[in-house]
């Protein structure tokens, strides 16, 4: 059976609705940076750019570094935009779209994220990079989706019993990294960390300008939280949806943080520009080596 017009919607000239792709257009190893004026940042390093579009905060460039073909796509801010970015991305490779049908033999991508990020532990310092191996949603997202099989009760239910967590607040869900990416990407240059995923970047992050928030103590507990040793690092808007979208259409994601701000000394990086561009040069390198 086809899939409905109404479900997948294409552009005039084939492309995906939102992010304005073909397939031709997409590599199978792909960097996702949140902000559109980051893109360029990355391809700066490429030997050459053969594709670029922009549509909306999506802005995509493919081309080649060190003779490997990549694309790097922008993806704005927050998990509702990554339920965007990494359907479409999976439709363009495992749905043929003229005759509107999933494929028989599916591909699996590779999807390195690139972003900023704060830390919550003394010991993280400023200006260092961060693989998350866990994270944990704060969000509603996968819980639209039959998504038990890739997530971690165990951690969850600990999560939500070490931090109480207020019952009108969407259940915190846990997803894991790609493990072959992980080890592919890590080193003596980065720490591994469980990354909380925050709905939003003032009160659900614990910062007050006005308005008052309903727990002021989150912080604190989640840096407080344990299992079986593993505590939570830093706080973003996007990794657990990207684990867990990914887990379940069968890609791999990983998630490298720049640690520009550490919540629990009050500092912020000098130079958070700098620290990314070197995490952009690490990146890159790993993934060709």
């Amino acid at each position: 059976m086809p899939i409905k017009a109404s479900e997948l919607i294409l552009n005039p000239d084939g492309s995906v609705y939102h992010l304005n792709l073909r397939p031709e257009h997409l590599a199978n190893t792909i960097i996702t940076v949140g902000d559109p004026d980051r893109v360029a940042s990355v391809t700066k390093h490429f030997d050459s750019v053969e594709f670029t579009t922009h549509k909306r905060e999506f802005h995509t460039q493919t081309g080649t570094y060190k003779g490997k073909k990549i694309t790097v796509i922008s993806t704005g801010i927050g998990t509702d935009n990554i339920d965007i970015v990494f359907n479409e991305l999976d439709a363009l490779v495992n749905i043929d779209l003229d005759k509107r049908e999933i494929k028989s033999e599916l591909t699996s991508l590779d999807i390195i994220r690139i972003g900023t990020s704060g830390s919550i532990q003394k010991e993280i310092p400023l200006d260092s990079f961060l693989i998350s191996e866990y994270a944990a949603g704060f969000d509603s997202l996968l819980h639209f989706y039959d998504s038990e099989h890739v997530q971690y009760f165990k951690i969850s239910e600990a999560l939500k019993v070490q931090t109480n967590w207020f019952d009108k607040k969407s259940d915190p869900y846990v997803v894991k990294c790609s493990d072959r990416l992980l080890k592919k990407l890590s080193s003596d240059k980065t720490v591994t960390g469980f990354t909380a995923t925050n709905v939003g970047f003032y009160g659900p992050q614990g910062r007050i300008l006005r308005l008052p928030i309903q727990d002021n103590e989150l912080n604190d507990k989640l840096a407080n939280f344990n299992f079986d040793g593993k505590s939570i690092t830093n706080l973003e808007m996007e990794t657990a949806g990207i684990y867990g979208i990914s887990n379940l259409l069968g890609h791999n994601a990983l998630s490298m943080n720049a640690i520009i701000a550490n919540r629990a000394t009050g500092g912020f990086s000098e130079d958070p520009k700098a620290i990314v561009e070197k995490l952009i040069k690490y990146t890159l390198d790993k993934i060709v080596s």
